[in-house]
């Protein structure tokens, strides 16, 4: 375990110089400038700074979420901060019949449609799998089925715009660790849809980007709670507004990948190096915060 560590050190500590020498921020926001926004989830958390952060570029925009009230509050904020056009659209993605009516709108409103940003989440909390498949059903359509309903009415406008469609995902979606199997599987999910649907757009010579966002713990208010119910308040967050123009920036560049914060490129960089020995780093770390808990 000892030399692991310390290959696992040398290796961070390569990683970090290389991106320090060769990394530069290439992105210019007057690529969103004007631009065409559809964007889900957008009435608190990542979402929300999401909106503000495309407002402040002078994007014209429609935002979704469940919440009507928290929405009309971000539509206002985003006016004041120099969005172009803003229009929000209650709506709840754990009924199908929804994502294409919300694409319906955005075409109305927006005449097209350049960038599909697919944010929203059903609240999943940090426990063991309680063998109730219906609640894994009811996920799956919220974090999975809805973006692809969504992907589905909005190609077509994609295609004509060479637009981009950026999917927040996390890293539970690529390493999966316990207390998330549901939560895991949708996102294990999304990967998979949309890194094939990339190769497929390829072959039939069609522009249009996609961006996976593979994000850590973002301090959110939904993080926060999972993390206190575990009793893993001594876990790292990160900053919502950083994750968020990170996001942005990913997208508008047409990036395949983004990670933030960037540590998590190294975990998913060498996940399957030492299989056992990560499954056992992974569970002992959960482990503990439930004997925290328990004491």
């Amino acid at each position: 375990m000892a030399g692991l560590k310390k290959f696992l050190f040398l290796t961070l500590t390569v990683s970090v110089g290389l991106l320090a020498i060769f990394w530069r921020d290439t992105f210019d926001s007057e690529l969103l400038s004007g631009s065409h926004v559809l964007l889900t989830g957008a009435s608190k958390g990542i979402g929300e700074e999401l909106a503000y952060h495309y407002a402040r570029f002078g994007a014209k925009l429609v935002i979704t979420a469940r919440n009507e009230a928290l929405l009309k509050q971000v539509e206002e904020k985003c006016l004041e901060l120099g969005a172009k056009k803003v229009y929000s659209y209650p709506a709840d993605m754990a009924d199908p019949r929804n994502p294409e009516m919300v694409v319906q709108f955005a075409l109305e409103k927006l005449g097209s449609l350049d960038y599909l940003v697919l944010n929203h989440i059903g609240y999943d909390p940090f426990t063991m799998w309680n063998r109730n498949a219906d609640s894994t059903s009811w996920l799956m359509q919220v974090n999975f089925l809805s973006y692809i309903q969504l992907t589905a009415a909005a190609l077509p406008a994609l295609v004509k715009s060479n637009g981009s469609i950026v999917v927040v995902s996390s890293l539970c979606g690529k390493v999966a660790v316990p207390y998330a199997a549901s939560y895991s599987a949708s996102k294990f999910a999304l990967d998979g849809f949309f890194s094939s649907l990339r190769h497929e757009l390829a072959m039939q010579r069609q522009d249009v980007s996609i961006t996976m966002c593979i994000l850590g713990m973002i301090d959110t208010d939904s993080t926060k709670e999972k993390i206190k119910n575990m009793d893993m308040e001594m876990m790292a967050v990160y900053p919502v507004s950083e994750s968020a123009l990170s996001i942005i920036k990913g997208g508008a560049m047409r990036t395949r990948e983004i990670y933030y914060p960037w540590w998590t490129a190294l975990v998913v960089g060498i996940r399957d190096w030492f299989p056992e020995a990560r499954d056992k780093i992974i569970r002992s770390s959960f482990q503990e915060s439930s004997k925290d808990e328990r004491e």
